[in-house]
């Protein structure tokens, strides 16, 4: 009797304990919403307070752009007849468009502050979020990192960032649940070599093979497969940002199917710890 009393006894106190927790934790997951709520509000409030400096500021910019022009019709009539006042309008056209362009200025910096204010923007620390939302989508990230690494500039990181989004992107959209990805970052002494590479084409015969000589025949693939894989283009919207984006920072982009697996990834920097990747890139481009 004594014995189912203390059963009973460890029943009800395992009770009470999983209850006691659950309550805790509402109490946390509320207090964790108003506090985001009041984050939120104080924010939309922040937001809206530029919103109206801005409308402000443009108005005076464009009444200021808008004498410009009447002046500079003015002057253009009158200089024949008198230089001498269309060098005194074009004079006055200099401070006034100084002032115009100041004030075009200030707009920039407000909304360039809150577009940092209100969009964080990511970076390599924020790569462990993305694995997990790509394995949330189906996609097994492997993640491998040799080298020694260093700081990069914020547009660097970001750039490297978007690159990986996007490869990991082209994982989700064409190899679908089941992808398994290997992302490599391989720092050297001045670079990083980025590397994804998927078995998309294997991850999609897989799920579609009926037995396993359906999938030996989904992912066959001759000499000519792999010809056209290392002579062919890969063109698209996505591809083209991750090429423009690797050679932006002086780095070299690759992408490619590999034949009866899936699709790889490369963006090389051999030169980013120094020079932000600048080093060999034409600034003269426009």
């Amino acid at each position: 009797m004594s014995t189912v009393l203390i059963g009973l006894v460890i029943v009800l106190l395992a009770l009470w304990l999983v209850t006691l927790i659950r309550a805790r934790r509402v109490v946390f997951d509320r207090t964790a919403a108003e506090r985001m709520r009041i984050d939120l509000q104080l924010s939309l409030a922040e937001q809206q307070g530029r919103l109206g400096i801005i409308r402000e500021l443009q108005d005076v910019a464009v009444l200021s752009v808008a004498r410009l022009v009447t002046r500079a019709e003015g002057a253009r009539y009158t200089a024949e007849s008198d230089p001498s006042s269309a060098v005194r309008v074009a004079t006055a056209m200099v401070d006034e468009g100084r002032v115009a362009l100041a004030d075009m200025r200030r707009v920039l910096t407000i909304v360039r502050e809150g577009e940092s204010v209100a969009i964080p923007q990511p970076g390599l620390q924020s790569a462990r979020d993305l694995f997990r939302v790509m394995r949330g989508a189906g996609v097994t990230v492997d993640f491998t990192e040799s080298g020694e690494r260093f700081d990069l500039k914020p547009g660097a990181e970001l750039a490297i960032f978007r690159i990986l989004q996007s490869a990991l992107a082209n994982c989700v959209t064409h190899g679908g649940v089941g992808t398994e990805a290997r992302v490599t970052f391989t720092w050297t002494q001045d670079g990083l070599t980025l590397l994804v590479a998927d078995d998309g084409i294997r991850a999609a015969a897989r799920r579609n093979s009926a037995d396993a000589a359906d999938f030996a025949a989904r992912t066959a693939y001759t000499i000519d497969d792999d010809l056209k894989a290392l002579s062919g283009s890969i063109s698209g919207a996505g591809i083209t940002q991750m090429r423009e984006r690797t050679e932006m920072f002086g780095g070299i982009f690759s992408a490619g199917t590999v034949p009866g697996v899936g699709f790889t990834v490369s963006a090389i920097f051999p030169s980013l710890r120094f020079h932000n990747g600048i080093h060999g890139v034409d600034l003269a481009r426009g």
